[in-house]
């Protein structure tokens, strides 16, 4: 006898679909004040710039979690030693960076830098000239193209790579979207990981009749993605109530609530 009962994976209970559909409404509301700050950023320049939040390097509380994103601010910040394959850059390269290196005796790939248009091809065309695909994932990027840090994601999740993050990296803006695509997702006590609003395309501001189709697009290629990936599309939740011009810091325990973290080995034979 065949046994058609579905498996824990095939079956999406009513709590999911409730989470999804509410999900689906940020993303209406969010829709609507990224518009509203897109038609104000063409007509009256640079006053989304202005933001009352605190600094990037002010210490991060629970429920006080929003910041300035000037990542340009922030001092490049050093590891404890034995953390990190390659010293941290001491300047944010404006496209992502390729490094190879062996870590705990596996093939490792670090990537630094913004993500720049075409990072994703780029990566690939690199990812060719490797004798050994990477195991391991090292980021620290302050963001950029949300569609190449897609590619970028697809591409690692492929690989079956591992993601990591030292307590000297940061991951945000589009960043995290690239966490999301490691087999196992390690992030350091005191690394930043975080979210917020995002045009998609290029980053300039479009009038809301040309804004519409692209924004609704590309919101549903992020959830469709962070499913894809195994994270709770209601990451999209502090990522649409927090303007461009500031950022919304994840804790430890909101990254592993959204699936963003796994847990470690320890961890997980624990459970």
């Amino acid at each position: 006898m065949t046994d058609t009962t579905e498996t824990p994976e095939e079956e999406r209970s009513p709590r999911d679909t409730r989470r999804m559909l509410k999900a689906i409404l940020l993303i209406q509301v969010g829709l609507a004040g990224v518009l509203i700050a897109s038609d104000m950023l063409r007509v009256l320049p640079g006053i989304l710039d202005r933001t009352e939040a605190p600094a990037l390097t002010e210490p991060l509380r629970p429920g006080d979690q929003t910041r300035r994103y000037r990542p340009e601010e922030l001092s490049p910040r050093e590891g404890r030693p034995g953390t990190r394959p390659v010293p941290i850059q001491q300047d944010m390269p404006s496209r992502l960076m390729f490094e190879t290196a062996t870590w705990e005796g596996r093939p490792t790939l670090i990537l630094t830098g913004m993500i720049a248009a075409e990072d994703s091809d780029r990566l690939t065309e690199h990812l060719e000239t490797l004798e050994t695909p990477p195991e391991l994932v090292f980021l620290n990027s302050s963001g950029g193209s949300v569609r190449d840090a897609l590619g970028i994601g697809r591409t690692l999740r492929d690989l079956g790579a591992e993601t990591r993050m030292t307590e000297a990296d940061i991951c945000l803006s589009a960043c995290p979207y690239v966490l999301a695509s490691g087999t196992v997702r390690q992030v350091e006590e005191g690394a930043m990981v975080g979210v917020h609003q995002h045009f998609f395309g290029q980053n300039t501001a479009l009038p809301a009749f040309l804004a519409v189709e692209d924004i609704q697009r590309g919101q549903g290629l992020v959830m469709a993605y962070l499913d894809e990936m195994g994270v709770d599309p209601m990451l999209m939740e502090p990522a649409l109530l927090t303007p461009p011009n500031e950022i919304y810091l994840l804790t430890a325990e909101e990254m592993a609530e959204f699936g963003l973290t796994t847990p470690v080995a320890e961890e997980a034979s624990a459970n």
